[in-house]
């Protein structure tokens, strides 16, 4: 069923329009700074590849942990926009103060930048979804306009971005990142005044909210406290070893927290939201794969790629061009298969969006076939592997933003959404620890090169562990990351068939959802 009317604009309300560039300004800052930060560490900082590794997945995973906090607080006391804006506030604070090389500055930087990012990113994808009654066809196509916002912003960064900083200073290339995020305050600011969200977003009670403790209302003491935690996150990212105690604390305080929104509900919501958990766990091992990409993917590309038009970073803007070219023809073809009844349902998206991700790493693998004497490979491999996977991500990533607001009780809506992306937190935890797979001592080759997993990596790449032992130092490096991404491709593609398999039954759970 569509609800348009004549306040809407291409079809669509006139606040997705808004929300679409205030996300791609943020969206900008974020990925901007992302596509920077991995070799700004390596070879700025001159920290070793272990060490960023680690830095950037507490770092990443961090980021996608906070939107669970931000959520809870917006359903229950500030609203989305207020929510909004002390993120957005928080996140340009941290992109300037990366122009500073202190450390203090640097980890501080990152902690704020932590901290922002949960108050905007969960509530930003629930305003838009708020945009949409709850049986709107309208909405995944709606979802994948926004997610065109997000890589329209994340295409275009990693470019302009590296390009300053390789042109004036790695500094100069963070301060166009925070002015990016103003940018998108200020259009979101343009919104709020021109009253295009109606009475979308306000505080969800306002007696709540101005009710006093220590002498203040609940709005202000959430912002003092939003700053105070800064430094608390700096901590965990300096010290990133320990941060496999806070999965432990976060996953304890995620299933504790279910299970009491689970008894709260009525049987049919129980079982949607039990889906939203497994399309979250999908979402987890997309993300720990994916993510790849600004840490892994971005060392293989600066030094083992045969690089033409851009650099390490620039690569960066591939996986989100993809998107860019991509996303408006899956918004029609869904929009088509819909009044055709031909639009497969959500659980099969999700299969086929692993499967895809998989094929991607399997063609970064068959680079090998292009190997030059400088151990370096065929662009064309990278590229031709990020639009594959960015094919699996538009099967997968905007289609589950779009049914965490349906699967959700309308009153846990944006904790939900903040469940979602904490698929984000875990997955680049595990990012980390796959990342890190790829750092090789000379003369050693990773887990991957005996038994079933060597042979696979034999198969596709067609080079030996002892071939491997035996090359350059660049050589022993490059099949240390072809044999990565040609396992963990394989395994993607496993779970995709298995999804595929049981996707039936997962509709049946999802109760009138499609």
């Amino acid at each position: 069923m569509s609800t348009s009317n004549s306040n809407d604009l291409f079809g669509h309300p006139k606040g997705l329009i808004y929300l679409f560039f205030a996300e791609l300004w943020e969206r900008f800052s974020f990925y901007g700074m992302r596509a920077l930060l991995v070799l700004y560490m390596t070879k700025q900082l001159l920290f070793s590849d272990d060490m960023a590794f680690g830095i950037y997945a507490a770092y990443m995973s961090l980021v996608y942990v906070t939107p669970m906090i931000g959520g809870i607080l917006a359903d229950k006391i500030l609203g989305f926009r207020k929510a909004i804006l002390l993120g957005g506030v928080l996140m340009a604070l941290g992109h300037f103060f990366l122009t500073f090389e202190q450390p203090i500055f640097f980890y501080g930087s990152l902690g704020l930048i932590i901290v922002g990012n949960g108050f905007f990113k969960p509530n930003i994808s629930s305003f838009v979804g708020d945009l949409y009654q709850q049986c709107d066809t309208r909405r995944d196509s709606g979802f994948t306009i926004f997610y065109l916002g997000i890589n329209l912003g994340a295409a275009i960064a990693p470019l302009a971005c590296a390009w300053f900083a390789e042109t004036y200073g790695w500094h100069y290339g963070f301060v166009l990142a925070g002015i990016g995020m103003i940018a998108g305050l200020l259009v979101f600011k343009s919104g709020l005044k021109q009253n295009v969200f109606g009475d979308k977003g306000l505080v969800p009670n306002t007696t709540s909210y101005n009710s006093l403790t220590l002498g203040m209302n609940k709005g202000r003491l959430i912002t003092i406290a939003a700053f105070v935690s800064v430094p608390v996150f700096a901590l965990i990212i300096k010290f990133h070893e320990l941060e496999h105690y806070l999965v432990w604390i976060i996953s304890v305080f995620l299933m504790g927290y279910m299970m009491y929104i689970i008894k709260s509900v009525s049987p049919s919501e129980k079982k949607r939201l039990l889906v939203a958990v497994y399309f979250t766990v999908l979402y987890t091992l997309f993300s720990a794969i994916f993510e790849q990409a600004g840490s892994s993917l971005t060392l293989f590309a600066d030094r083992n790629v045969n690089l033409v038009g851009m650099d390490a970073a620039g690569t960066n803007s591939i996986n989100a061009g993809f998107i860019i070219l991509l996303a408006i023809p899956f918004s029609i073809l869904w929009t088509f298969l819909s009044k055709r009844k031909l639009n497969p349902n959500s659980a099969v998206k999700f299969s086929f969006g692993l499967i895809f991700l998989g094929l991607g790493f399997v063609i970064f693998a068959l680079s090998s076939q292009s190997v030059d004497e400088f151990a370096r490979t065929s662009m064309f491999y990278l590229v031709l592997g990020y639009l594959v996977l960015t094919i699996g991500e538009l099967f997968l990533s905007p289609i589950g933003l779009s049914k965490m607001t349906e699967l959700s009780p309308m009153k846990y809506v944006a904790f939900i959404m903040g469940v979602w992306f904490s698929a984000n937190f875990y997955g680049h935890f595990f990012a980390g620890k796959i990342a890190k797979l790829t750092t090789v001592s000379e003369g050693e080759t990773n887990v991957f090169s005996d038994g079933v997993f060597g042979r696979v990596v034999e198969f596709i790449t067609g080079i030996t562990p002892e071939q491997a032992i035996q090359g350059s130092e660049n050589f022993q490096q490059l099949y240390s990351y072809l044999s990565v991404y040609a396992s963990f491709g394989m395994i993607s593609i496993l779970v995709g068939i298995f999804a595929l398999v049981i996707s039936p039954f997962i509709k049946n759970m999802m109760i009138g959802v499609h």
